[in-house]
């Protein structure tokens, strides 16, 4: 099983989609479950949280919703190449309802959850190898919480650029 989060940072690529069915392909025949990142979605969260003072719990709960909204626009831009969503029955428990948390560790609790052997995180953005969860986290390249959400993770974690990438590429 493979985690695919799919950056919301991407959503404005025009061949998104073509992209997504190459790269999806390129991981057969592992079955694979996508997460959606929020990306300017989350971002209008965000900024009416900032105006209204929502709070951190209704902010998050509206947050979640968005990545639906991503999804919907994901299914409609892969058609029958969507995988299945591995949003549907992930268990948050205890963790923080708050922006320290984004999609980034909703893909690694996903990861647990379904005992992955992967966790693929495309991006817009390299993150050179052997940078720690820590660092990334620290240049705002993974969200805060992220370090801890893969801590002694049994999984692979990948991140590509995915702005960078081709088919070509292994």
């Amino acid at each position: 099983m493979i985690i695919l989060k799919v950056g919301g940072s991407l959503y404005d690529l025009p061949d998104l989609g073509l992209r997504l069915r190459a790269f999806l392909r390129s991981l057969s025949p592992d079955p694979v479950r996508i997460i959606p990142g929020g990306g300017d979605l989350a971002d209008v969260i965000r900024t009416l949280d900032r105006i209204h003072g929502l709070g951190e719990a209704v902010a998050h709960e509206l947050a979640m919703d968005t990545l639906r909204i991503a999804e919907a626009f994901l299914r409609r831009l892969l058609g029958p190449a969507m995988p299945p969503s591995a949003l549907d029955g992930l268990d948050l428990g205890s963790w923080p309802q708050s922006w320290d948390l984004t999609s980034d560790s909703l893909a690694a609790r996903a990861a647990w959850q379904h005992r992955a052997r992967r966790l693929i995180l495309l991006k817009s953005v390299d993150i050179p190898p052997h940078t720690s969860w820590q660092e990334a986290a620290d240049r705002g390249w993974v969200d805060r919480f992220f370090p801890r959400a893969v801590a002694g993770a049994p999984f692979r974690i990948e991140a590509v650029n995915f702005r960078r990438w081709n088919a070509e590429e292994p």
